[in-house]
């Protein structure tokens, strides 16, 4: 065999050789990718948004998360504490009603207690949302809302939509870590007062929003849920 001959098919092994190892690589790849999607779900999306579309640097940042945190050992709430909880988000959701800003203040206080109470770390608020949102991934996000807009509040720069908001989509998140062990997710903390301002009516459970006026219930296709609490002479 000549030397030209041996040099061609050096290259081509080199080549298909190459060609073997990225097709490697982007497969291992592409499972992480679907992995961390799986596993993070809205807060993998919302990461690559933050790093302005690097998926590789959100997934970077993601892997660190999981190292830090995975194994986190969190702590079940015992009974009695739960029912404190529970009890006092159904007073924020009062407050709200007469100081709306005092109400968001609150409840971000609340929520770091009650993640603190659970095991995650408290010393800092980045770790504490970075450990929460491995375990947490699906409502994190509310957390990080009712904070942000919390600190708005304090310097009167947030208004009462913003404020409403910010207690609706934290609510998801106060009933992810309240919940019992082995509940379901559509489980329910529930105590006999009815601490989240549900009442019955004879078409069935409606909850209300405060500030929205006398609207129905759930808003078909919006995921929003309205609650909040009946006043004399009227309904939020």
């Amino acid at each position: 065999m000549s030397t030209a001959v041996i040099s061609i098919v050096v290259v081509v092994a080199v080549v298909l050789a190459a060609a073997l190892i990225i097709r490697v690589v982007r497969a291992g790849a592409g499972r992480r990718e679907r992995a961390l999607r799986r596993r993070f779900g809205p807060e993998y999306e919302l990461n690559v948004a933050q790093h302005a579309g690097d998926s590789k640097a959100a997934q970077r940042e993601l892997d660190e998360r999981l190292r830090l945190y995975g194994d986190l050992r969190t702590l079940p709430l015992p009974g009695e504490l739960r029912e404190r909880y529970v009890a006092e988000w159904a007073a924020v959701q009062e407050m709200f009603i007469e100081s709306p800003e005092r109400a968001v203040t609150s409840a971000d206080r609340l929520l770091a207690r009650l993640a603190h109470d659970r095991g995650y770390p408290s010393d800092r608020y980045e770790e504490q949302v970075a450990a929460l949102s491995v375990h947490h991934a699906e409502h994190v996000q509310g957390y990080r809302q009712i904070h942000d807009t919390s600190g708005l509040a304090r310097e009167g720069r947030a208004d009462t939509e913003e404020l409403r908001e910010a207690i609706v989509h934290a609510r998801p998140f106060f009933e992810d870590l309240v919940r019992p062990p082995h509940h379901g997710a559509t489980t329910r903390p529930e105590t006999a007062h009815q601490p989240y301002g549900e009442r019955r009516s004879g078409s069935g459970l409606r909850r209300w929003l405060p500030g929205t006026g006398t609207g129905s219930g759930t808003r078909a296709g919006t995921g929003h849920t309205r609650f909040g609490h009946t006043r004399k002479g009227g309904a939020w």
